[in-house]
């Protein structure tokens, strides 16, 4: 008779478990990639059991081959200029996330981001943790940010595109930037590239993990990301990606699409 309690007890316990475990991962999928200003902030932040189960079920009709490089801080005085140059070898697009206090610093490097077509958007003012702020002063820090970059090189994602600093938000964040008419950019992949990590780490993470359409995130400042370009674009390019700005990518391909990306390595 205890055998069979036991039994029961086990199975119970498991299958709690296990629909725990589906629904964290059902909350994972449902988490988006743009966060417009459109978009319900508490949804977003806690999606309801009916948006989980539409993510679970969801089946796009088709999976773009299209990718966004983004590349946050910055920018930084030799680093950004060797990432500038790579990209410009490999004739790609990407877009920045510079950080407003960084660019009053080293202005001519923006002016030269610029210049070599890449999208410039806004990272606040000082980089700070948004998920601990106001309201208040998270508006002071996007348009600071916005400001600061609009007066070296004026680009029209600096006042629509944001990236908050290490990706945190809070409803009240999301509220907070949506109210000054930003979409909050995230990624579909993250190569963990703030982690010191190889070229070849970096390069077999985003092989493994590309997503269709994505948005990757990479970071200014660093070296090995650099050396790793040239096998990354080689690898989108031999599984058949075009190259985009976000901007781009928001005017071609619907924001369904690109919240609910389909995950494909890119060889294999």
């Amino acid at each position: 008779m205890w055998m069979r309690r036991l039994v029961a007890v086990v199975f119970v316990v498991s299958l709690g478990y296990a629909g725990w475990r589906l629904y964290r991962h059902a909350g994972y999928l449902a988490r988006p990639v743009i966060v417009t200003p459109a978009m319900n902030a508490h949804e977003v932040v806690s999606p309801g059991w009916r948006r989980r189960l539409a993510a679970l079920l969801y089946r796009p009709k088709s999976a773009p081959k299209i990718v966004a490089l983004t590349f946050d801080d910055g920018p930084y005085p030799v680093t950004t200029p060797l990432l500038l140059a790579q990209l410009r070898r490999l004739g790609v697009p990407a877009t920045f996330f510079y950080i407003g206090r960084d660019a009053v610093q080293w202005p001519g490097i923006v002016e030269r981001t610029a210049r070599d077509g890449i999208e410039i958007g806004d990272h606040t003012y000082t980089h700070p943790e948004l998920d601990r702020e106001s309201p208040a002063a998270i508006q002071s820090e996007v348009l600071r940010g916005r400001n600061a970059l609009w007066k070296i090189a004026p680009d029209p994602a600096e006042r629509s595109l944001m990236r908050p600093p290490h990706g945190r938000y809070r409803a009240a964040t999301l509220r907070a930037i949506g109210a000054l008419g930003y979409s909050v950019v995230l990624w579909s992949d993250d190569t963990g590239d703030w982690r010191p990590l190889t070229p070849s780490s970096i390069e077999q993470h985003v092989v493994a993990r590309a997503t269709r359409p994505e948005i990757l995130l990479m970071h200014n400042g660093r070296l090995p990301t650099i050396e790793a370009l040239p096998t990354i674009v080689a690898a989108f390019r031999a599984a058949g990606y075009r190259f985009v700005t976000v901007r781009q990518m928001l005017r071609i391909v619907p924001l369904a699409t690109i919240n609910h990306p389909v995950r494909r390595p890119l060889r294999g």
